[in-house]
């Protein structure tokens, strides 16, 4: 017997593999992964149903009736929409008070972060206590503590109107002046700029420093590098910087709250959005009313941020000539 012979006797032939060799083995088998995949995200759907997804429609359904906690739903259609346009113009203001600080704290925080951001780009030294120490103020994030803090350094006798005394200027309670309390508000905002910042910083790294070398060559100075390399190339990020902090700003509420003692005050001066549906939901107890405006805002965002991705063909330039 030949040596091949031998080992066809002594080698048994290999095992097919799992599911092989058998009608519909490979869709059980495929079957059975995707049940195990499920099994294992049933936790998150089960919290994203309690906790997103049941409110949302409950909120909606509460938006079309009268409840005040203590009694049941009525419905009552479309009658807290039509006050909210018709017969209530702390509405507006409060609308207008947000439409100013996201207009203006935007634009100002995003400059602050993309500046401080070209300058940490550079090698130098201790670049990374820079980096952390201007990061620092957004990990403490806009939580009750800082907004406290905010109040006493602004207010009557705080540290910042002592400061102008010091130097020969009026001293400004700028908590209690309707003139002064939103700006006040907004240096907050501003002064959290950190989270903005590293995102900038890392697209910065991304860029090639042989665009800056060939345009150097050319005679571009450092604002020709700026606008002509690092503003068109970092346009993705400054676009994805600009909409979160449009959609966070909509949605601030503690700044005021706590700088107000959730009055909105001096003069509804600080009466954000959010703060007037707090106080119609929480102080009126119109419940009702309160998801009818967090409807609204929701469709305002919704608008705004679809607007946003519209504009965003014209100026925010991808790299790859695709239109996005």
């Amino acid at each position: 017997m030949s040596s091949t012979a031998k080992l066809d006797v002594r080698t048994p032939p290999p095992r097919a593999a799992a599911g092989r060799g058998r009608p519909g083995g490979g869709q059980r088998r495929g079957l059975a992964d995707r049940t195990a995949g499920y099994v294992f995200l049933l936790p998150w759907f089960a919290g994203l149903a309690v906790f997103t997804v049941g409110p949302l429609v409950y909120s909606l359904y509460l938006s079309f009736t009268d409840y005040s906690l203590l009694q049941s739903p009525r419905w009552i259609g479309l009658a807290n929409f039509r006050e909210m346009f018709t017969a209530d113009p702390r509405f507006f203001h409060a609308a207008k008070v947000t439409l100013v600080y996201v207009v203006v704290s935007v634009p100002v925080k995003l400059a602050l972060a993309l500046g401080v951001a070209v300058l940490l780009n550079r090698r130098r030294r201790a670049t990374g206590l820079y980096r952390s120490l201007f990061y620092l103020p957004s990990l403490l994030g806009t939580s009750v503590a800082v907004a406290l803090v905010w109040r006493s350094l602004f207010a009557q006798g705080g540290a910042v109107g002592n400061g102008l005394g010091a130097l020969g200027l009026p001293r400004t309670d700028f908590v209690n002046n309707p003139t002064w309390s939103l700006p006040a508000i907004i240096l907050l905002t501003c002064w959290q700029f950190g989270a903005p910042m590293v995102i900038f910083l890392a697209g910065l790294k991304q860029i090639p420093t042989e665009l800056y070398d060939a345009v150097s060559v050319d005679g571009a100075g450092a604002w020709g590098r700026f606008r002509h390399i690092t503003l068109p190339l970092l346009s993705p990020v400054v676009f994805f910087n600009i909409l979160l902090e449009t959609i966070n700003s909509f949605q601030a509420f503690t700044p005021a709250f706590i700088i107000s003692n959730g009055t909105g005050g001096p003069a509804d001066s600080t009466l954000f959005y959010t703060l007037y549906l707090y106080q119609r939901g929480f102080t009126d107890f119109r419940f009702g009313y309160a998801s009818a405006m967090a409807w609204v805002l929701l469709a305002v965002v919704g608008v705004v941020t679809a607007l946003m991705f519209r504009v965003s063909r014209v100026w925010v330039f991808y790299g790859d000539g695709a239109e996005r």
